[in-house]
């Protein structure tokens, strides 16, 4: 790849980004997608975007490994599957930057939802624990992180409609998205989105990722539950808002 200074620039902060998401502040996650747009073709910046996640997803399992809670990440994993073969099949036919306003509207739409369930009930608003919201979420997660890598803000709807304390919200992402991401490993390597160029570029990230993994590790130390749940969908709606145009 012949990359100039920008490009350098956008993918070192991304990778930074990328790192902190994983971490600490998930709805950051979003945002290297239109910063690698900005710098990259579409289908490269999908590669090495993948290959940056899925080394962060290394420090992110390593450092929580202990905070899942296993029940959600499996009760998503097999329609997020399906979500992700559905993707493959529709790359072909629909590009990311027709499906960003997609995603970006479903994300706005399940906060303002959500916002509207909780300011009726308050604290004590019903949670959804039908067996179809795990199943529309986990296959929109699929669908959207194999076309786009973005399906951060769709799994923050779901885990704040779990109320789940913030190290275990960080810790469930993380291993939902460390079995995902390597699922779509090989979908990404046959549409040869995945190269052995971009993994070499990915490996000379490292030292950003694990920068921004590490930074992530103190903010969340450092943010009170009741400010984690606010930032993480004030981060997903503006990056809803940043896929709608």
């Amino acid at each position: 790849m012949d990359i100039d200074l920008f490009g350098w620039v956008v993918i070192a902060s991304s990778a930074v980004v990328v790192g902190m998401s994983k971490t600490g502040l998930p709805g950051l996650g979003i945002l290297p997608v239109p910063m690698m747009a900005l710098a990259f073709s579409s289908r490269e910046s999908t590669g090495l975007l993948l290959g940056i996640l899925i080394l962060a997803d290394l420090f992110a399992v390593a450092y929580h490994r202990r905070n899942a809670r296993w029940r959600h990440v499996l009760r998503l994993l097999p329609a997020a599957l399906a979500g992700i073969v559905a993707g493959y099949f529709g790359l072909g036919y629909i590009s990311d930057q027709q499906l960003k306003p997609i995603i970006g509207g479903i994300v706005l739409a399940m906060l303002g939802l959500n916002y509207w369930r909780t300011k009726a009930g308050g604290e004590e608003a019903p949670i959804p624990t039908q067996w179809w919201f795990a199943v529309a979420l986990g296959f929109t997660a699929g669908v959207t992180t194999m076309m786009a890598n973005a399906a951060g803000p769709v799994m923050i709807i779901y885990l704040l409609a779990m109320r789940l304390p913030k190290i275990e919200f960080v810790g469930t992402s993380a291993w939902f998205f460390f079995a995902v991401n390597w699922l779509k490993v090989p979908f990404s390597a046959h549409l040869n989105l995945v190269t052995a160029e971009s993994v070499k570029l990915n490996l000379m990230m490292l030292p950003f990722i694990a920068l921004g993994a590490l930074l992530g590790i103190l903010l969340l130390k450092r943010i009170p539950q009741k400010a984690f749940t606010v930032i993480v969908q004030i981060l997903a709606a503006l990056a809803a808002v940043r896929l709608l145009f």
